[in-house]
């Protein structure tokens, strides 16, 4: 069953039923083709674009939703609940329109952010590479300067979206000055120099194509960088945090999900002369189940409320990643359990849940890190 939910406004409410609509019409009918063939649905994210749903927390006269995080996250998660591939694409193109609107001038804002968040253009994040995950500061892509361009040149790991985007926010370092020497860049697809090397063949989400981009030689215009040289870690950090958030409601769309599945087949399946979810033990792993969902809701909609409030929100976007990252991949795990042998097989998606949760404990910053992030607060 849906979650239940209680919105801050009749549009918000709107804006829930306008998504399940979407997700059931659209969505649903396509997720187990497209994720066992590994395709890449752009065509759905043209349709949540022309619905509106890409651009919900941003201003309206710039062609957002005007939309509080608090609302923007449960739409969020409902499109997750169906299609987790989609539910982080959509996470990371917020992400990738983040620096923009933060760190652009009115200019730059005016002139790119309308179509990048009419849904039409795609966006990727390149902050990662090989070896400067965790520790970004560490990166060794270069851009540098040449009359009014810059020439970037590196790799870029972990790319969602990576030669799909139709542009590409990216961070590269402009002087040797550890984290102060990285600059922000918003690349279009198509530069010349600018490639993608071969998909990564991951374990789940294979709907959501994750590559290496390659920078080779590639002329950026002085003009689309954004902020100052050197701002560009406090602006890829700053996005993190909303990305966080993202990330949480996504894993909780997929756990609320898995416990719909759960349930309807513990309402079904016989054993012992009755359905098994009235076998105690099955009925209290599905109310651990239950708990564990509607508790790491609660975590995302705390920190979207502080950060709708104007308040600093780091160590709650944290807390809510931590919490529901790890709690939606018990609750997957579980609804396999719960379905048994019929659980292991891809005639059920739980198990794709289950293959789908773990990355979420690993990107936008490790589980480990989120608790290295808390534990500073803490310490403070």
């Amino acid at each position: 069953m849906p979650a239940t939910r209680l919105m801050p406004t009749q549009e918000s409410d709107d804006l829930i039923a306008l998504t399940r609509e979407i997700v059931d019409k659209e969505l649903r009918p396509r997720v187990d083709e497209a994720e066992a063939s590994a395709t890449f649905p752009r065509e759905v994210f043209r349709t949540l674009g022309r619905a509106g749903l890409m651009s919900l927390p941003y201003p309206e006269e710039l062609g957002g939703g005007d939309q509080p995080y608090e609302v923007y996250l449960q739409v969020l998660e409902e499109i997750a609940s169906a299609w987790a591939s989609v539910g982080v694409g959509v996470s990371v193109h917020a992400l990738s329109c983040f620096g923009l609107f933060t760190a652009g001038t009115d200019e730059q804002r005016e002139q790119w952010l309308p179509e990048m968040l009419s849904g039409e253009q795609l966006g990727a994040y390149c902050l990662s590479e090989a070896h400067a995950g965790s520790d970004p500061a560490a990166m060794r892509t270069r851009a540098v300067r040449d009359g009014d361009d810059y020439v970037i040149d590196g790799a870029k790991a972990w790319t969602t979206h990576g030669g799909e985007a139709d542009f590409y926010k990216v961070m590269a370092r402009t002087s040797d000055d550890g984290g102060r020497g990285i600059s922000c860049f918003l690349v279009p697809a198509g530069s010349p120099g600018l490639t993608a090397d071969v998909p990564e063949r991951k374990m789940g989400l294979t709907g959501s194509t994750t590559a290496t981009m390659l920078f080779d030689g590639v002329r950026v215009p002085a003009g689309r960088r954004l902020g100052d040289e050197g701002q560009g870690l406090p602006i890829a950090l700053a996005g993190l945090d909303a990305g966080r958030l993202g990330i949480a409601a996504v894993a909780v769309g997929v756990a609320q999900g898995a416990l719909d599945v759960a349930v309807a087949y513990a309402k079904e399946r016989e054993a012992f002369g009755k359905p098994v979810i009235e076998h105690q033990g099955l009925a209290f792993l599905l109310a651990d189940m239950a708990a564990a969902v509607d508790s790491a809701r609660a975590t995302y909609l705390h920190a979207a409320r502080m950060r709708d409030a104007g308040r600093p929100y780091g160590r709650e976007a944290s807390v809510a990643k931590l919490v529901a990252t790890d709690n939606a991949s018990r609750v997957t795990a579980d609804a396999v359990q719960v379905l048994g042998g019929a659980g292991y097989t891809k005639d059920f998606p739980v198990e794709r849940y289950m293959r789908e949760t773990k990355v979420m404990q690993i990107f936008e910053g490790t589980n480990q890190i989120q608790r290295l992030v808390i534990s500073r607060h803490l310490a403070r």
